[in-house]
């Protein structure tokens, strides 16, 4: 995508083809063709289980790419590793600018897919293999989301265990890439990222493709989205450190005894000076497992391994532990319909 002298934005190049849908969603999330002055060095997200990463750059010198201003290169792909593909957009814009054609890129691209490696003495060299997607899952901080939400981290705790639909708002999109896409590591044992879909705008076709997730994370840049409830189960109102729960949700978010046990648990990690974030995650991540350690030992004592709500209450836990218990089976699929 290209924004010319005439201030005009154009969908210059394409390879291979991308659908209509994706290519209006793609347009919408460039900076280019944002009316706004913001400029958005790298977005990224997710629509229809396609990742997208978008760079965009400003041409300053004389170079080979006359007239244009500014351009975004958008990469597609399967897999969320924001900081992979930041890394090989950098030496695909350098390609551009130098040489004002789409060609060298298309070769850099295809020897990627191909070798897994793309070397270029100017233009800097890329490999995949230093790129790992644990990397990816554990770039963000767990330490800053503790720090800015304390205690009320368990509500998100709580929200993602339990697969509900967190909305997260914030007038910067930076802001809301960098707090989104830590929130999966509070469940770690599903190393699920495909919840998450960082930047979306209120468009029927972004929406109902969020409607087809039973459980999300959803970031919006929009104010209009907090009147969404239909949306959201739990809402985060970043900028202002709001989390409320939807009245719909607050029978399956109540909170007991456990939750709070689990709360101290996040709280006193991330506050220990000598944890670092991978640390803070792994020992959220061990006290995750013996939840769920219990949930199937309960399960093991029903018939066909599958946990009813009889059953529970023959254990009399505290009724919000029960409740936690029973709709965490749910969501684990250890419950009996």
């Amino acid at each position: 995508m290209l924004k010319d002298v005439n201030g005009d934005t154009l969908w210059v190049w394409c390879y291979p083809s991308v659908g209509s849908e994706l290519r209006q969603v793609l347009l919408s999330k460039c900076c280019l063709t944002q009316d706004s002055r913001n400029f958005h060095t790298f977005v990224f997200g997710q629509f229809c289980r396609t990742w997208y990463y978008i760079t965009t750059a400003e041409v300053q010198e004389p170079t080979a790419l006359n007239k244009v201003t500014h351009f975004s290169i958008a990469v597609t792909a399967k897999d969320f590793n924001p900081e992979k593909y930041a890394a090989f957009s950098r030496i695909l814009c350098r390609m551009y600018i130098k040489h004002g054609s789409p060609v060298k890129m298309m070769e850099a691209y295809i020897t990627v897919l191909t070798k897994g490696i793309c070397q270029s003495d100017e233009n800097g060299s890329f490999l995949i293999k230093d790129h790992d997607v644990r990397k990816a899952y554990l770039a963000g901080s767990i330490k800053d989301v503790v720090s800015q939400f304390g205690m009320e981290t368990i509500i998100l705790y709580t929200a993602l265990m339990l697969k509900k639909r967190i909305v997260v708002h914030h007038p910067r999109i930076e802001a809301l890439l960098e707090f989104t896409r830590v929130l999966p590591a509070l469940t770690w044992h599903r190393k699920d990222w495909s919840i998450l879909h960082p930047y979306v705008h209120l468009t029927d076709a972004e929406l109902e493709d969020l409607k087809k997730c039973p459980g999300y994370i959803a970031g919006f840049v929009d104010p209009d989205v907090s009147n969404r409830s239909d949306l959201f189960d739990v809402f985060v109102n970043l900028s202002d450190s709001v989390i409320t729960v939807s009245q719909s949700a607050k029978e399956a978010m109540a909170m007991g005894k456990l939750h709070k046990e689990i709360g101290q648990l996040i709280v006193q990690s991330a506050e220990d000076p000598e944890s670092s974030d991978s640390q803070v995650i792994k020992d959220i991540s061990v006290k995750t497992k013996e939840i769920l350690a219990n949930l199937v030992a309960l399960a093991n004592e029903c018939e066909d391994s599958k946990i009813t709500l009889e059953g529970l209450k023959q254990h009399h836990f505290p009724p919000a532990t029960e409740n936690f218990l029973f709709h965490l089976a749910a969501a684990e699929q250890l419950l009996r319909i």
